[in-house]
């Protein structure tokens, strides 16, 4: 049972008790205050916002437990962290909202409120995990021996057993209110001290609800100044304290137990008798006992605790509770078998007795049946002839059905068998026509590739014939401005043909520019011819764009495979055509006139950049 499970128990009774109709539901207000005390006593921050908001008041009527479950869960249960809030406070805040509208005792009152509230505590611990809460009788006794064994008196079973026969208890077990007034009916611990009886109920209620294994006085040997002294010792599960007295105020030292401690028997010396020891990674502790039987028990509770610890176990009485509970419910189910086994047996007894009267009356119809058996004997004889004639010859005719059968049996297996083959080829086909079907899929896919780069070459010789076509009209512009300059370089050539004696002297002058001039001809006939051959390699490529490859088809070997012979169309011809007429035109003009002047001018126009 995990700590959720016991705290949701509690708060069980605390919610069943603000229930003042018995309705199965509570007023909101009621909710928040005992949602405000939950946070208190289980250490958690409280949420004012939360708690508002699912209890306002804007809608009708009061709160089911179904309904308050979400909160308890989410705002409440989720947030509990284990080990910083005491158990012991949310039991007594429960018990005492529980007890002031549940807990009367009649007459004389046996138990003292504290002892109430551990007997309420050790039901909630005991009792079986379903609503409404009750404990069966079996852990009923299981916690009354527990009490008288602390007593160190007998149980008185036939008081127990009259509670136990009531009719309310059989049917659905103790609720903890009538366990209450069995115990404060004083039949159980008829001629006890009351102080007795509170003594072992809270040393019951440690042990079982406060999981101490074992607590009493044992000598110490001190670490330091190695003498001994009396400590008061609790040993739970997972750690072993000791205090001063047994009031456990003040607490001397801590010892924590795993895996790696063990314990030891040492023989008696420095005085001291019934001596063992503690071993953990770090130190080792030197008990001593009043006798050996505390020995023993104490060196069997510490292994007990060491055990529980590795096995990953919190708790002894957890572990013996489940190990109760699945005893019973084996024992149920023996029970259970027993009982159908005896069902089964009383219904062979009578299936027996029932078959037997049924042998009689067969065998007296037997022996009626053997005188129209008789009777019937040689009617059957006679019938069995002619049915054996008859047989014998529908044996004959199944026997020739058979041999026609077989032979028609034969046709058909080689007829299967060539169909077999026609489905192979069939299947070898299909296959071949998906490789087919493949192929021209991959094909296609290139063909694809193939024409949009063809598309984006095309694309990019467009650009570039847009670029030579603009240079095509620059250069048209460039020739009709050289024709205006010829032009008008005749009428200067006209109006300073009587200058010509004068420049004479500069023709040395003019010779050596004409020859720097005739270099720069030549460089831009070059870079002319270089445009050429640019066109004509684009040329080429637009041309192999305009053929483009199909699949299967193999690009021609030779690198001038499409070169095509240009046409009189062609840009680049058209500019080195006119090219070539200016400069014969201007070495003409300058033989002709052989002036100074001239000379100066076709160098001039020899400077320039054609593009």
């Amino acid at each position: 049972m995990d700590l959720r499970s016991e705290l949701l128990k509690s708060i069980w009774y605390a919610f069943t008790a603000l229930d003042v109709e018995k309705s199965g539901k509570v007023s909101k207000s009621q909710l928040k205050v005992l949602s405000h005390n939950l946070y208190t006593v289980l250490c958690i921050p409280h949420d004012p916002a939360a708690l508002e908001e699912h209890f306002r008041d804007d809608d009708d009527g009061p709160v089911s437990s179904q309904g308050y479950m979400p909160y308890l869960n989410k705002y409440i249960l989720d947030k509990v962290v284990e080990g910083t809030f005491v158990k012991e406070n949310v039991d007594e805040l429960c018990w005492t909202l529980t007890a002031k509208k549940n807990y009367r005792p009649e007459g004389k009152c046996v138990l003292p409120g504290k002892d109430a509230f551990r007997l309420w505590c050790l039901f909630i611990f005991l009792s079986e995990d379903r609503y409404p809460l009750v404990m069966i009788p079996d852990e009923v006794e299981y916690l009354l021996k527990k009490i008288c064994m602390a007593m160190s008196v007998e149980l008185n079973c036939v008081e127990l057993e009259d509670f136990i026969s009531q009719d309310s208890v059989q049917q659905n077990g103790f609720i903890v209110w009538t366990f209450l007034e069995m115990m404060n009916s004083g039949k159980l611990t008829r001629g006890i001290a009351k102080e007795t009886i509170s003594m072992a109920i809270e040393e019951v209620y440690r042990e079982i609800v406060g999981d101490v294994l074992k607590e009493g006085y044992l000598w110490k040997k001190g670490q330091l100044r190695r003498n001994w002294t009396e400590r008061w010792f609790t040993l739970r599960p997972s750690t072993l304290i000791y205090f001063t007295s047994e009031d456990r105020k003040d607490r001397k030292g801590n010892i924590q137990l795993d895996g790696n401690c063990c314990v030891e028997v040492l023989p008696d010396r420095d005085g001291k008798r019934c001596m063992f020891c503690l071993k953990t990674l770090t130190k080792t502790y030197e008990l001593s006992a009043s006798d050996t039987k505390q020995r023993q028990e104490w060196t069997t509770a510490i292994q007990t605790a060491i055990r529980l610890h590795v096995e990953g176990k919190t708790s002894l009485h957890k572990d013996l509770k489940l190990k109760r509970r699945e005893q019973r419910e084996q024992r149920e189910k023996r029970r259970e078998a027993k009982e159908q086994e005896l069902q089964r047996l009383r219904a062979l007894q009578e299936e027996r007795e029932r078959k037997m009267a049924e042998l009689e009356l067969l065998k007296e119809a037997q022996r009626q049946a053997q005188a129209l058996l008789e009777q019937d004997e040689l009617r059957r004889r006679q019938q069995h002839e002619q049915l054996q004639k008859a047989l014998e010859i529908q044996l004959k005719e199944a026997e020739e059905a058979r041999a026609s059968m077989q032979a028609e049996m034969a046709l058909k297996e080689a007829e299967a068998e060539r169909q077999r083959t026609r489905i192979k080829e069939l299947e070898a086909m299909q296959q071949r026509l998906e490789e087919a079907l493949q192929q021209e899929i991959k094909a296609r896919q290139d063909e694809e590739a193939f024409r949009y780069a063809q598309a984006r070459l095309l694309a990019e010789e467009e650009e570039k014939m847009k670029a030579l076509m603009s240079l095509r009209e620059e250069q048209e512009e460039y020739i009709q401005r050289a024709q205006r300059e010829k032009q008008e370089l005749k009428q200067e050539m006209e109006s300073k043909s009587r200058a010509l004696e004068d420049a004479q002297k500069q023709l040395e002058e003019v010779r050596a520019n004409r020859h720097r001039v005739d270099q720069d001809v030549v460089a831009a006939q070059r870079k002319l011819r270089q445009a050429s051959t640019n066109v004509k390699h684009w040329n080429v490529q637009m041309n192999r764009l305009m053929h483009p490859i199909g699949p299967g088809e193999k690009r021609p070997s030779g690198s001038f495979s499409s070169f095509r012979v240009p046409s009189q169309k062609d840009p680049g011809l058209r500019l080195k055509q006119k090219s070539d007429e200016q400069d014969e035109e201007s070495k003409e003009n300058m033989e002709s006139r052989g002036g100074c002047e001239s000379d100066k001018r076709l160098s001039t126009n020899g400077d320039m950049e054609i593009p």
